[in-house]
């Protein structure tokens, strides 16, 4: 039986916290397309890429999620928070096929925190 939309989901954010590449590309189709203002990247390989990317501008964050799913489809809107980073922009699209992410586009402004920020925790 194929995963929902969900279920993906939620095993999507348990893999990202382990940081292994690997193993959070598997949540994809191996033909998955991830978007980004900088280009399409492509496969899971791909993903490994972008992903990579954005945990390495975003190392051990606190991430706040607003998730809207219809159908097979999820927009997401998220804020992370580091101590030397921030995002409060962030906005991602995923399309699920088959019980895997097919296509996400990710799009978030890396700024620096000021000073006296008070860092919290989801």
């Amino acid at each position: 039986m194929s995963r929902t939309p969900q279920e993906v989901f939620a095993d999507h954010g348990n893999r990202l916290g382990t940081g292994d590449l690997s193993l959070i590309s598997r949540n994809y189709t191996e033909d998955a397309v991830f978007l980004t203002p900088d280009g399409t990247l492509t496969g899971r390989e791909g993903v490994r890429r972008g992903i990579g990317a954005l945990l390495a501008d975003l190392p051990d964050a606190d991430w706040q999620l607003t998730p809207q799913f219809a159908g097979d489809v999820l927009f997401l809107q998220w804020n992370a928070t580091t101590d030397t980073h921030e995002v409060t922009d962030g906005v991602d699209t995923f399309v699920f096929r088959d019980g895997l992410i097919s296509a996400q586009t990710v799009h978030y402004t890396l700024t620096t925190r000021t000073t006296g920020t008070v860092r919290t925790t989801a």
